[in-house]
């Protein structure tokens, strides 16, 4: 069994920052792509960024240009550095990660961005 934690949500003012992290752990062998999804109340869960084994890197377009994504592999972790903050980004944010061939969610952690 895998297990993905998240941590770094918070309340932050608009134009600010936060990193969120994402740690896998359990029966691994290797992991190929991780990312981060995120979901407001009362909408679909949505794609910010992901990550390749190999480092290739996408991102949605709301979020080009201030968030980046990153990981470290010997760490089973991923990154997601968040900065200029807006209001619309507030929601809860989803590690997800392709282990073994089989995909895998986190909880979540809350992303709060006041005006």
């Amino acid at each position: 069994q895998v297990q993905l934690v998240e941590s770094g949500g918070g309340l932050v003012q608009a134009g600010g920052s936060l990193r969120l992290s994402c740690v896998a752990s359990g029966s691994i062998f290797s992991i190929n792509a991780m990312g981060w999804h995120r979901q407001a109340p009362g909408k679909q869960r949505e794609l910010v960024a992901t990550i390749t084994s190999g480092g290739t890197i996408a991102y949605d377009d709301s979020v080009k240009g201030r968030f980046t994504i990153s990981r470290d592999n010997a760490l089973n972790t991923v990154y997601l550095q968040m900065s200029s903050l807006k209001p619309e980004d507030t929601s809860a944010y989803y590690c997800r990660a392709i282990v073994d061939g089989r995909q895998y969610w986190g909880k979540g952690t809350l992303v709060t961005v006041s005006s």
